[in-house]
């Protein structure tokens, strides 16, 4: 099964979305002044209860990608990255679903622990836990914690209370390059995470935490990028772990079980965009896996993967109101009342995306359009030269697919403008996930004069 395409829009009077807008969640329906339904709520009434900008998220999109991960990785782990969205809602629904969890912080995982997710099925790592991050892991009992520097092992090891022992893998750069943009490659020995294999780092790591008793060693794991849509680079991945954990097992005699060859699968923002095949991946990874532990004389160890963006960004919408209409020169920009800061990742990797008019039927020829935010910064573009009605306004709403991931979880608060809340919706009902920040929420944090 594959998770890039759209499935059947609700039945009733609604129609389909035509085939050039299979990026929306598949739910995704047509309705009469060309309103836009998600999860059998329209859009306008979205707007019109929880105003704009607001995030939608269409809770049997999750679910649905979900259970397509499981089926690729049937023998499998299958862990939600955390970092492309987490709040109680979405924690409980990939809870529900089977999935365990990967986390960067002591807050992500003490809010899925919160909502009674089994710390035994979180993952944590990242490229410098802090102190409270490693006490955190382990007073809550996480699963395993991933050692991405060696000054890390004799920290966590002195952290452990007497007696106890807790299970972690390696972080190891494969030096494969990569991933959408040259800021979320991962792979290579030009950025901060992991341990390089090519340096003999990883290896000396390994030897390290197989001298803490403390510390039981249970697989290696690597991370090579984001947004890739393409199998090769993991089959690649594969071949050089297994290599490694053969070595492991001849210098150390040591069998590791365990291999998380991380995230980054790639979705199209834009109708036409390549996206990355699950069931291809699947197919593919579990098949080289058999192949190369063979040739090793290896036992095939328990195959590990870590989607974040793939399950929830096709889920999620975001609507904003239009407030404003320039035409300078040959441009014209339609300021927005969101932007950069619930939506900084055009700034940062210049993501394109395909805005679409909702709520009023324009009988106006599409025009080109640069859509914009409203924030202090001229690289506040929400999408770039992009076809809308000629005739935009002032009021207009306008949706933007694919926003569920990256989103939220990277809004800040420029010019103290407060982050949009979450509406989840399903079955025609729609249900308040995250509120809306209010001014007052901001004011409350500045207590100093």
């Amino acid at each position: 099964m594959t998770v890039t395409t759209s499935g059947p829009a609700p039945s009733g009077a609604a129609r389909a979305l035509p085939d050039d807008l299979s990026v929306w969640p598949a739910s995704a329906a047509l309705l009469p002044d060309d309103d836009l339904a998600i999860g059998g709520v329209p859009l306008t009434a979205l707007a019109e209860r929880f105003g704009t900008p607001a995030y939608v998220l269409d809770e049997d999109e999750v679910r649905r990608r979900c259970r397509a991960y499981l089926g690729a990785f049937p023998e499998g782990e299958v862990l939600y990255a955390a970092k492309a969205f987490l709040c109680r809602a979405m924690a409980h629904w990939v809870r529900e679903e089977g999935l365990g969890l990967d986390v960067c912080s002591a807050g992500e995982l003490e809010l899925a622990v919160a909502t009674g997710f089994p710390p035994d099925r979180i993952v944590l790592h990242g490229n410098a836990k802090s102190p409270e991050d490693l006490k955190a892991a382990l007073r809550l009992g996480v699963g395993r914690i991933v050692i991405d520097s060696t000054s890390e092992i004799a920290r966590l090891a002195a952290a452990l209370p007497p007696g106890s022992r807790q299970r972690v893998l390696v972080r190891v750069v494969p030096g494969i390059t990569a991933g959408g943009h040259v800021k979320i490659r991962t792979g290579t020995d030009d950025q901060k995470f992991g341990l390089s294999i090519a340096d003999g780092s990883a290896q000396h790591a390994v030897a390290r935490v197989l001298g803490q008793p403390r510390l039981e060693l249970v697989g290696l794991h690597c991370h090579i990028g984001s947004q890739i849509t393409t199998v090769k680079p993991y089959l690649a991945a594969v071949r050089r772990l297994v290599g490694l954990l053969a070595r492991i097992r001849e210098q150390h005699g040591v069998t590791l079980r365990q291999l998380d060859i991380g995230g980054g699968h790639g979705v199209a923002y834009r109708p036409g965009e390549p996206a990355l095949d699950i069931a291809a991946l699947g197919a593919k990874v579990r098949a080289e896996l058999l192949v190369s532990c063979a040739a090793a004389g290896l036992p095939v160890p328990r195959l590990t993967v870590e989607p974040g963006r793939a399950v929830v960004g096709p889920a999620g919408v975001v609507v904003y109101r239009v407030l404003t209409v320039k035409r300078t020169g040959d441009l014209t920009f339609v300021a927005v009342d969101g932007g950069m800061s619930d939506n900084p990742r055009p700034a940062l990797y210049g993501v394109r995306y395909a805005p679409r008019l909702v709520g009023r039927r324009s009988s106006a020829a599409p025009a080109p359009v640069t859509v914009v935010g409203r924030h202090c910064e001229a690289g506040d573009v929400v999408a770039a030269d992009v076809r809308l009605p000629g005739d935009v306004r002032p009021g207009d709403l306008i949706a933007v697919p694919v926003a569920g991931a990256y989103h939220l979880s990277m809004a800040s608060g420029y010019n103290l403008v407060g982050r949009p809340p979450v509406v989840a919706v399903a079955d025609g009902r729609p249900r308040l996930l995250v509120r809306r920040e209010s001014l007052a929420d901001i004011q409350g944090r500045d207590v100093g004069l």
